[in-house]
């Protein structure tokens, strides 16, 4: 049986003399769930506040916990205290297997970071810092509760059409691109949401597919986890430093969740595997040969004219891509061969081709690693450093070559009509 109450802490009366710890405390959003056995105190707190830096020392430092447990994932963790693992990307791997969009997305989230650091003076996430080093030096035990960024932009991107991709891979894009001061209210919304959530801007908030990703299932991933680890019998009282935006899901998730919490985290960790059949591939092939078949027979020539044009049109426009991207010249050729056939193949993307041909031909250095984070802060950044020159190669050249087979096939299909 689970029971739920808030906690929040209120000013002292005034004949009474506040510890130093309730002060800090004071009005800090806190709830208390037990569960089989288990006191869970979860702590709501800004991303960007040094009070909740403060709050979440203080509680630690009452020793009344036996365990913390974290907003974190395990690279999450691994990036915040201080162990850097770009340095361990294989960069041919990513772009062989088309993850170079996803490593993307995540480099443009922690450009964002740093430049609410540089603007606010606090990093973004300090108290979950805070939660990880305060714990380790009281010897109290870390759980790192939250679902893989990975998989949750996978199962946020799987949730979307196509026109709500474009949309957020237009908004990222420009994350990348613009490195303005992030604006006040995005400011105030972070003080009492989720920083993942903020990352996304205002589309997170409109789009119901996204914010069940981002928000509603992690709620549930970590209510999961906390239950999991609350069974193994070795934690009674547990700290769980969490971001304000999930103090309430979290609670109620901890409170009600009746399946089996290792078989819920299995499926919340699981990307729903796409349809198996391309249904776009195969009947953007289908409208081509349909097309240049009708062309051909005509005997005016009018066949030969659609096939050139979808050539140069595709080919042109993502080598185009390549250009702006800063790719080399051989890069650029590779872009412009491929992009009028990867389209018809599902598992290829002129993006990767191009990409994969500017990492052989530049191959970054220990330096572009280690200072990957460093350059990706600002748009000058993405193009001088070779391992983000490779994404930013591999997105624009998928673009143009996107925009080249919608301006194509719009000319073909004005010929048939």
């Amino acid at each position: 049986m689970a029971t739920c109450c808030d906690v929040t802490v209120t000013e002292p009366d005034n004949d009474t003399t506040a510890t130093s710890a309730e002060q800090t405390l004071l009005d800090q959003p806190i709830k208390t769930v037990e569960r089989d056995g288990v006191r869970y105190t979860l702590l709501g707190t800004a991303h960007i506040s040094q009070a909740s830096v403060n709050a979440v020392r203080a509680l630690i430092a009452s020793r009344r916990f036996d365990t913390v447990a974290v907003e974190l994932d395990r690279n999450r963790h691994r990036a915040l205290t201080g162990a850097d693992t770009l340095i361990e990307l294989d960069l041919f791997a990513i772009v062989r297997s088309g993850k170079a969009g996803l490593v993307a997305a995540n480099l443009a989230l922690a450009a964002y970071q740093r430049r609410l650091a540089d603007q606010l003076g606090i990093e973004p996430g300090a108290e979950l810092k805070a939660a990880c080093t305060s714990a380790d030096d009281a010897q109290l035990r870390l759980w790192l509760i939250d679902r893989d960024i990975g998989v949750t932009l996978r199962r946020a991107w799987n949730s979307l059409g196509w026109w709500s991709r474009a949309k957020l891979a237009s908004g990222l894009g420009a994350s990348l691109l613009f490195d303005s001061d992030v604006e006040e209210d995005e400011i105030e919304r972070l003080k009492e949401g989720d920083l993942l959530e903020s990352s996304f801007g205002e589309f997170a908030r409109q789009s119901p597919p996204l914010y069940t990703a981002l928000i509603d299932e992690r709620d549930h991933y970590m209510a999961a986890r906390l239950r999991e680890h609350g069974a193994q019998g070795d934690a009674r009282e547990v700290l769980a430093v969490v971001g304000a935006g999930h103090l309430h899901g979290l609670a109620q998730a901890l409170q009600s969740d009746e399946g089996e919490p290792t078989a819920m985290r299995a499926d919340l960790d699981s990307t729903p595997e796409r349809s198996q059949i391309p249904w776009f591939t195969i009947g953007l092939i289908a409208f081509l040969l349909g097309g240049f078949a009708w062309g051909f027979s005509r005997g005016d020539g009018i066949g030969m004219q659609l096939a050139l044009g979808w050539v140069l049109t595709t080919g042109t426009l993502g080598a185009l891509g390549c250009i702006v991207a800063g790719g080399h010249p051989l890069s650029v050729l590779a872009a412009f061969i491929a992009s009028p056939l990867t389209p018809l193949h599902p598992a290829l993307s002129s993006g990767m081709v191009s990409a994969g041909v500017e990492a052989w031909l530049r191959k970054p250095t220990y330096r572009d690693f280690l200072y990957l984070r460093d350059d990706t802060i600002t748009i000058k950044g993405w193009w001088r450093n070779r391992v983000a020159r490779v994404m930013v190669n591999f997105f624009l050249t998928n673009l143009g070559t996107a925009l080249g087979v919608w301006i194509a096939g719009a000319a073909i299909l004005g010929k048939l009509i």
